[in-house]
């Protein structure tokens, strides 16, 4: 497979393998095979971010002496993620010593002095977007960009000063386009502080501000309506779980069904995903099958870190393993757990304990019993027409 790229006469055209040596990460070793081996610092795909590297994330494994040459990262590699988001790519060029696991392919020029590494990374930036990844990762399983495929990839070399000019200018457009884009950031941030701040005060002091109130006895909710019930979270839902058919069947891949993982819950909202299964996958792998409306929350990853993502999910789906469906009992509608259970994220967020290899996960055996603020379903209906009205302007 290829794509059509013209290019001046001038310019070399081979595949990525002649020009740079690819190398697929280190198998993540939990311990030490001798007194010899070294605990070091190791990059991981979810460190490969769409803005560079994010050293956020630290990660460590054992090391054997004679894997210090070949899996080191030195300045100027550009690391392309093997997995997840296939062919996202970044250039290495921290100080430190550094190693990376096996979910990354690190690309590094053979012809040192002869190949500018910037301009290599912008190469693999755009065969991201150009959709040349995708297209060789068209399968019906999880895509994967291996070693074998980076190699493979096309290339057009021009000279050694054209890469260093494509670099340069390259490099100055970014970082004022990256600016502008930090502007915008900030202003949608203070945004959505201020709609948190919003949702917040409707969904645990209601829309009328004459409103009797009462004390809740919880400190962090303060006073509510004084109409208002509290109850414990296992009384007015079941949290539901998911699972991950098997990969090395794809009759279960590529099907009308969709098949909700975190990765989708990015708005509060999901009428869609990224990967879907079959209806043979539920029948014969036995997933659970969902036909209603219904909040669904991530309940493991690294995103647990930072938020604890609540979505309305829409339609016929079924979810992952690291995501409950929260199936309400009756006298919570799913528009409201997602706009309750988001308000008092912070909340939350205090509930997330490390889960092993560096993941972390939401304590489901605790949040059962976060306390629910319950307004009649009359009301639940007018907080969110009007929140939602809202979030439209």
């Amino acid at each position: 497979m290829n794509i059509v790229v013209h290019t001046p006469q001038n310019w070399t055209r081979a595949n990525v393998g002649k020009y740079c040596e690819v190398q697929l990460g280190k198998m993540l070793q939990n311990d030490p095979s001798s007194e010899l081996d070294e605990l070091k610092p190791y990059l991981r795909a979810i460190n490969i971010g769409k803005e560079g590297l994010d050293f956020g994330h630290e990660f460590r494994m054992w090391i054997r002496p004679q894997e210090t040459d070949r899996f080191r990262l030195a300045r100027g590699d550009i690391l392309v993620s093997e997995g997840g988001d296939a062919g996202r790519a970044a250039i290495f060029d921290a100080d430190g010593e550094y190693y990376f696991q096996n979910a990354i392919n690190r690309v590094r020029p053979d012809y040192r002095g002869k190949i500018e590494s910037r301009f290599i990374y912008y190469w693999f930036k755009f065969l991201k977007t150009a959709g040349y990844v995708e297209m060789v990762c068209n399968v019906a399983t999880i895509r994967h960009f291996t070693a074998e495929k980076v190699k493979a990839a096309p290339l057009a070399l021009p000279p050694l000063s054209t890469q260093r000019q494509i670099a340069r200018f390259l490099d100055e457009k970014t970082a004022r386009i990256d600016a502008l884009i930090e502007r915008k950031r900030k202003l949608l941030d203070r945004l959505a502080e201020k709609r948190q701040a919003l949702i917040t005060q409707a969904v645990t002091k209601g829309l009328d501000p004459d409103a009797p109130m009462k004390p809740s006895g919880i400190d962090w909710l303060g006073d509510i309506p004084a109409h208002w019930r509290i109850k414990r979270f296992r009384f007015t839902a079941k949290l539901v779980s998911g699972s991950t058919p098997t990969t090395t069947i794809p009759e279960y891949w590529d099907g009308d069904i969709r098949w909700i993982s975190p990765k989708d819950v990015k708005s509060d909202e999901l009428t869609s995903s990224v990967d879907n299964v079959t209806e043979y996958a539920v029948s014969d792998y036995g997933l659970r099958l969902h036909e209603e409306d219904n909040a669904v929350i991530v309940i493991r990853g690294m995103i647990l870190a930072r938020t604890v993502p609540v979505a309305v999910a829409r339609g016929r789906y079924t979810i992952n393993q690291d995501m409950k469906v929260i199936r309400s009992k009756g006298e919570v509608l799913p528009e409201y757990f997602q706009l309750y259970l988001s308000s008092i994220e912070s909340f939350l967020l205090t509930l997330v304990a490390e889960a092993g290899h560096g993941t972390k996960a939401l304590r489901t055996d605790v949040l059962v019993d976060v306390p629910m603020l319950l307004p009649p379903i009359s009301e639940q209906r007018v907080l969110i027409e009007s929140l939602m009205c809202d979030r439209q302007k």
